[in-house]
């Protein structure tokens, strides 16, 4: 392979493929698929958020011009229990659980007939007691969301006595569906030794994804028992599976085209699939289901939020010695919140002997939790950042050397007993000190703050393709759904891999029934692990094509190589052929040469955890407590910056998010359950006026097993912002605030304390 040195491709910038089709309008999505005959389903859902469902009075609907069908919990789902996981729970039939479930599916032959039937179903609720407070659901007689079948001799104070590790959750109350213990050395030990100490309650709000795009779905019965849809998700595969498991139909016979993703941050996954399929076989037609954005920000996968407990005690030379915590994430009404991410990012980049750490999965009467750009660790984070930072207020250390200190290094044990491997926190660290921002802070500038933030990585198995054409077109057939620009990563490295220009390279992403497998593009392992099958392809291509051209050109293998898309023997330029003359010579009528089809397949097991460094400076109105952000830099370890351009915009996007998380956003309910931030009314984003500018700082710290060295880069830029945010109001107001967001009425009323 070329050395870093001698890449053309790989290490520059480069436009994204699909970028001139979405800036233009041209670019399809799944609304906006089209097939005969087709129907439109509009959805009737729950105005209360726990209440029996009684009668349900759907005449006036099939009245309606246009209705051609109206269906309920009780068609769907017609005996046993009802579904206690979201995949399977396609409609309401005994009760409901959340504000926005979908009770009835309203049938027409247009979306207005749709939307006029969906006014005319009538359901009647008996309402019940929510529970919206996650420390109120832990308790053994809160309202309850979903009953489990406890064992005899149940004893609910075995919530206060979580054993370590992994936890019988049939011991615990109704809605504690999920605990976890870590723990190392003596806690007790740990604060004695302590000289200062810091005890703190954070809490963190739900939010949403806020994706342009809302969720929508068309399924089209094939004639044959199957079905072919057409879905906006991050994982074809996986809506394929859960589809097929959830409509008792064989893989085989579920088709899934995944459709271009107008934005998904870990929101986009099977949620309509079933619905729409179940609709399309019963009634042997095409059918489209298309969330509206009251629907979309009451029913999807919003992020989890969190109420964590944190002790955390150090030495007065700025040594950690002690951290306790108790973590509860709200999973909403189904098991799924990211507790086994959320517990280890409570401290567990830092070196600290005595750990005592126990996590809680509740649910409460919210919709399902889903997947948010680094599930659970903005959460984590958010806790211990801002302690961290409190802490080094207390020692009189500057809070970048006093994470210096206690930063992991490679071989320190993790909080699971195995050892880091090369990882880039200090490299991270050290960018920020150098920092222009960072060192106006030590100038005694005001309103500056940090925090560092580690994504542990992922990875799944995949496989890909690379052949080639006689116009010398070289085709990646992958099964991926891009999410953030991978198909231009991946034809950077088919090209740089095979010997061809960009502008040749074409992605070619089939369906679950012509593409190699590919998993769900999210948790940052796309380029990770996708990377390597679709090198190995190329090289298998670029093997195959070795051997076709020396035997054409007499010459060894090993004395040839590829350049912008000739093949040529070294030292003797005027001896060579293009690779398209090579894939023409294959597929002639007559041929007796194999034609050129590399195949590359990816299983990595090794980690490459990330690390990122962000320093936000901000003003606090005195009088209004509104926090204005002024600038913001992050300094972020990337493996290898494959496309700097991406890379960039991965980390500014994320970013971005994050400072979102910490000012304005908030997915909040009342007290009954009734959803409060219903569009994008009242559901407060960061925009172009409220993000600051960004300085990206990149360190290079190349993995062992990703191509080129490159880790993941999306999911970490999101996770120090809220944290950096905190940290600097409270450098400028010497206000410590533990609840997110930092909005105005909450700045103020800290200030006036």
């Amino acid at each position: 392979m070329s050395s870093p040195t001698d890449m053309k491709i790989i290490g520059k910038a480069a436009r994204r493929v699909e970028g001139g089709r979405k800036v233009t309008g041209t670019m399809p999505y799944a609304a906006d698929v089209v097939a005969p005959r087709m129907l439109h389903v509009r959805l009737v859902t729950s105005p209360h958020a726990h209440a029996d469902i009684g009668a349900i009075d759907a005449s006036a609907a099939l009245g309606t011009p246009g209705v051609v069908a109206v269906y309920t919990g009780r068609d769907v789902h017609p005996s046993g229990p009802e579904p206690s996981n979201r995949a399977e729970s396609i409609l309401a039939r005994d009760k409901v659980i959340y504000y926005g479930q979908p009770v009835a599916a309203v049938v027409a032959v247009s979306e207005q007939a749709a939307d006029d039937g969906a006014t005319g179903v009538d359901v009647s609720y008996n309402l019940r007691d929510a529970v919206m407070d996650m420390r109120a659901a832990l308790q053994p007689h809160a309202p309850v969301v979903r009953a489990k079948n406890h064992p005899a001799g149940w004893d609910p104070s075995q919530l206060r006595t979580v054993e370590s590790g992994e936890t019988d959750v049939a011991l615990l109350p109704d809605n504690v569906t999920g605990a976890r213990r870590i723990t190392r050395g003596d806690v007790n030990a740990g604060f004695a030794q302590a000289d200062v100490v810091v005890q703190r309650s954070y809490s963190i709000p739900w939010v949403h994804q806020a994706y342009m795009e809302p969720h929508a779905t068309t399924a089209t019965p094939d004639g044959f028992g199957g079905l072919t849809i057409h879905t906006c998700t991050q994982g074809q595969f996986i809506t394929r599976d859960v589809t097929a498991r959830v409509l008792g139909l064989k893989q085989s016979m579920v088709t899934v085209v995944g459709m271009e993703v107008g934005g998904g941050f870990g929101g986009k996954a099977s949620l309509l699939a079933p619905l729409a399929g179940w609709i399309a076989l019963r009634l042997n037609a095409p059918v489209k289901v298309v969330l509206t954005r009251a629907q979309e920000q009451a029913l999807a996968n919003p992020a989890s939020g969190a109420e964590i407990d944190l002790k955390l005690g150090a030495t007065r030379d700025g040594t950690l010695v002690a951290l306790q915590g108790l973590a509860i994430l709200d999973a909403g009404c189904y098991r799924g919140a990211p507790l086994g991410l959320a517990l280890p990012s409570l401290g567990g980049w830092y070196k600290i002997a005595n750990v005592d750490l126990v996590g809680y999965e509740v649910l409460t009467n919210r919709p399902g939790t889903g997947a948010y750009r680094a599930p659970g660790v903005p959460q984590a984070t958010f806790a211990i950042e801002s302690a961290i930072d409190e802490l080094a207020d207390q020692l009189g250390i500057d809070p970048l050397e006093l994470r210096l200190r206690n930063a992991v290094a490679e071989g320190d044990e993790r909080l699971d007993g195995t050892p880091w491997p090369r990882i880039g926190m200090r490299e991270v660290l050290e960018g920020a000190r150098e920092h222009p921002l960072w060192q106006a802070r030590l100038a005694g500038e005001a309103g500056i703050g940090l925090a560092v933030g580690s994504w542990p990585g992922s990875s799944e198995a995949c496989t890909a393709g690379v052949r080639v054409n006689p116009d010398g077109t070289v085709i990646v057939q992958l099964g991926m759904n891009d999410i953030s620009g991978a198909n231009t990563t991946m034809a950077m490295l088919a090209a740089e891999t095979y010997g061809v220009r960009l502008e040749d390279v074409r992605i070619a992403t089939g369906d679950t029934g012509s593409a190699p497998y590919h998993g769900e593009s999210g948790g940052s392992k796309v380029t990770y692990t996708l990377g390597p099958a679709v090198m190995r392809a190329a090289e298998d291509a670029r093997r195959q094509t070795l051997a076709i051209a020396a035997a054409h050109l007499e010459a060894a293998p090993e004395d040839l190589e590829i350049v912008d898309g000739v093949v040529r023997v070294r030292g003797a330029d005027d001896r060579s052929v293009t690779v398209g003359e090579i894939a023409a010579m294959s597929m002639d009528w007559s041929s007796s040469i194999e034609p050129v089809h590399g195949m590359g397949k990816s299983a990595i097991t090794d980690e490459a955890p990330t690390f990122v460094c962000q320093i936000v400076r901000a003003d606090v109105d005195a009088e209004t407590g509104k926090v204005t952000l002024r600038e913001s830099a992050m300094v972020q370890d990337v493996g290898r910056a494959l496309n700097p351009q991406l890379v960039e915009g991965q980390i500014i996007g994320g970013a971005t998010q994050g400072l979102g998380w910490a000012l304005w956003e908030d997915l909040a309910y009342d007290a009954n359950g009734q959803l409060l931030a219903a569009s994008f009314m009242d559901y407060a984003l960061p925009n172009s006026e409220k993000a600051p500018p960004f300085d990206v700082r990149v360190v290079e710290i190349p993995s062992t097993a990703g191509p080129f060295g490159a880790k993941g880069v999306g999911e970490p830029p999101i996770i120090p912002g809220p944290a950096a945010v905190a940290n600097a109001v409270a450098h400028a107001t010497g206000r410590r605030i533990t609840s997110l967001p930092l909005t105005a009425p909450r700045v103020l009323a800290a200030l006036q304390e």
